[in-house]
């Protein structure tokens, strides 16, 4: 009756005859939902839920180790349970802190809403601080790992700054990036006293490893600064 669309939703569901380590009974395994899949479209009416895909697919699929945040604990026993009931192949699941970032949002679900509902454009969208976003942001990939090494893996939920993101990805860029010198909004400036003769000076491509290399700017009475630098 239920993979027949003969009842409503939450009318009945299947579920896995067990009791489970910490005393949970009878976990769901398939619920009734009427809702159009991305793939199959109406031809399905019930779905399985997390507790009996999350590990079959492990397991199918060779995952030596499913790396959970600490919100997932309680579901390792129905994750163990039914791998070794069935007799499969049974991954290891390990939890662990998520990590938050302040002044953003870093869950999938909320990052889905602010798309749906049009706040920002896409998973790349600049102001996110997923992968995507910071890739299009010009992150090197070796900074994200320096940050996330940096912090390490712990069981305690925490949060940091994005400054310290932002920290790693300087440390890289010092090592990589030869520095040039530009004026976004010019301003002219004619240096009434100087004295004619033109000066010639060497900067560092690299600052933190100076023997990298250097490149020469020249200096005489005409200098362009930043409009925004220039005050009445």
């Amino acid at each position: 009756d239920m993979k027949n669309g003969l009842l409503e939703e939450g009318e009945a569901t299947l579920r896995m005859k067990c009791t489970l380590e910490e005393g949970k009974q009878d976990p769901v395994a398939y619920r009734i939902k009427y809702a159009p899949h991305h793939r199959t479209g109406d031809t399905w009416c019930i779905y399985p839920t997390y507790d009996f895909t999350h590990c079959l697919c492990d397991s199918i699929e060779n995952i030596t180790h499913s790396l959970c945040t600490k919100e997932f604990q309680t579901r390792r026993s129905s994750y163990y349970w039914l791998c070794n009931v069935l007799d499969l192949y049974c991954p290891v699941q390990w939890e662990y802190g998520r990590l938050n970032v302040n002044y953003t949002v870093v869950s999938k679900r909320k990052i889905a809403k602010l798309i749906d509902e049009g706040i920002v454009a896409d998973w790349d969208d600049p102001r996110l601080f997923t992968l995507t976003a910071l890739r299009r942001r010009g992150f090197p990939s070796v900074a994200i790992n320096n940050f996330c090494a940096q912090m390490g893996v712990t069981g305690a939920q925490s949060t940091v700054d994005p400054t310290v993101l932002e920290a790693a990805v300087r440390d890289v860029l010092n090592l990589t990036a030869p520095r040039h010198m530009v004026v976004l909004e010019p301003l002219r400036v004619t240096i009434l006293n100087f004295d004619g003769k033109i000066k010639d000076f060497e900067v560092c491509d690299y600052p933190m490893e100076i023997e990298k290399g250097k490149h020469r700017v020249a200096f005489d009475d005409v200098i362009y600064i930043e409009a925004s630098d220039f005050r009445e």
